[in-house]
């Protein structure tokens, strides 16, 4: 029997793509079932010359000046599966197997990644050679789930400012970027960068030669050329996502909102929100950033699986006001609850498990199951969030618009998350 593809998708559109002068970002990360997904503030911080930095697994030198971040991050690991700083920047990740061995030992996550991107980038570019750095320098790997038996993988990543996107594809410490600057595109657990190569690795073809994966005449196709002979099944299943991905987001080209990605997103058919065998969509994100940088950046999370189903609102967080505004559902990201004595600290790695669970999260998994009981009491339910959810996108239409004063947008975020914690309960 094929296994499940552990697969993550991610979204982008840009004017002419997106119906405003909007940048839409959009991910659903796809994970274990159990796993619990956080939304975490980290502030803007100065850190002391010299300093050192603990990522998941390893310690990496610490920069001087760090951006505000909300992450969605697992709650054991230090990285995240996508997020967004105070700079406009959003990045998310998918993971990836290539003609590039998976090196065993413990280095950077793919996640972790995401965050030092996050930290560390004031536009899309500037945090993409911050993770290429970083990459040739620390490597990529290390057990990528919170349990013993192992399982690692390589990362692509979008990332996304007002102005543009870029792709990036790893393999190993060898890295290839593509930018994207009108129209739609998406990634999933394949390569994806062909001939149409803006920055690469200054070794990646030397080493595609030296290995005779290429032979240095005709067009480089970094796909082709890196792709695994023989790839895992979940990247053979993951390719009809990809290709679902790819055909909703051109059924909408032209017209894409913040909606229109929530509804990508929400999307089963397609097995875009995926609920398969032991894995499932545990967060989702979506980012507007218009390009009038006068105007605020507004963030979409969900903090809960299943974006399709009733008991998910995707909340809005505005980052230059707001981003301390999740402090309000997450007090203390878990990772730090539980300190030296946490399983992922200790050695050997994840032979136990503690509680992780948010007040959300299990808020949330009592009324599904109370509601999988009721299908009429949840379809009534299911109704009023999506018309509350409506709503709030509309108030926000008019804050990005001018029509009302974005003070109100705290207000908006604060009403939403109490009110879907009152039908919870």
């Amino acid at each position: 029997m094929a296994e499940v593809p552990m697969s993550c998708d991610c979204f982008v559109s840009l004017p002419p793509g997106s119906r405003d002068d909007h940048v839409i970002f959009g991910k659903n990360a796809d994970r274990p079932r159990d796993e619990v997904q956080e939304v975490a503030h980290y502030p803007a911080e100065s850190h002391p010359p010299g300093s050192m930095l603990e990522c998941t697994y390893i310690q990496i030198p610490q920069v001087e000046q760090t951006h505000a971040v909300v992450l969605s991050k697992p709650a054991w690991m230090w990285g995240a599966e996508m997020g967004a700083n105070d700079q406009g920047v959003c990045i998310g990740n998918e993971a990836i197997w290539t003609r590039e061995p998976v090196v065993p030992g413990e280095a950077l996550l793919g996640m972790d990644f995401v965050r030092l991107g996050l930290e560390r980038g004031d536009s899309a570019w500037s945090a993409l050679t911050v993770i290429t750095s970083l990459l040739e320098q620390h490597g990529q790997g290390g057990q990528c789930k919170e349990d013993p038996v192992p399982f690692s993988y390589h990362n692509t990543f979008l990332l996304v400012d007002r102005n543009e996107a870029w792709v990036l594809e790893t393999a190993g410490r060898l890295w290839v970027a593509q930018k994207v600057t009108k129209g739609v595109k998406n990634i999933s657990n394949q390569l994806t960068i062909g001939t149409e190569v803006t920055a690469e690795h200054p070794e990646l073809r030397g080493v595609a030669q030296a290995q005779g994966w290429w032979d240095g005449e005709g067009e480089f196709n970094f796909a082709q050329v890196f792709s695994p002979e023989n790839p895992p099944a979940r990247m053979e299943l993951a390719k009809q996502r990809y290709k679902g991905g790819t055909e909703l987001l051109q059924q909408h080209d032209g017209s894409v909102t913040a909606a229109v990605m929530m509804s990508i997103l929400r999307d089963k058919p397609s097995g875009i929100c995926m609920d398969s065998g032991g894995f499932c969509t545990t967060g989702s994100m979506v980012s507007v950033l218009p390009r009038d940088t006068s105007m605020p950046c507004i963030h979409f999370f969900t903090a809960t699986p299943d974006p399709s189903r009733f008991s998910c609102i995707l909340s809005p967080l505005w980052v230059e006001r707001s981003f301390c505004i999740c402090l309000f559902l997450f007090p203390v990201p878990t990772l730090t609850l539980f300190g030296p004595d946490d399983p992922v600290r200790k050695q050997p790695r994840f032979q136990s498990q503690v509680d992780r669970r948010h007040d959300l999260y299990k808020a949330h998994q009592v009324a599904l199951s109370t509601m999988e009981t009721n299908p009429d009491e949840s379809s009534a339910v299911f109704e009023i969030l999506r018309e509350l959810e409506s709503q709030c996108l509309s108030e926000i239409s008019a804050i990005l618009s001018g029509e009302i004063s974005g003070e109100e947008l705290g207000d908006l975020f604060f009403d939403s998350v109490d009110t879907e914690i009152k039908f919870y309960q």
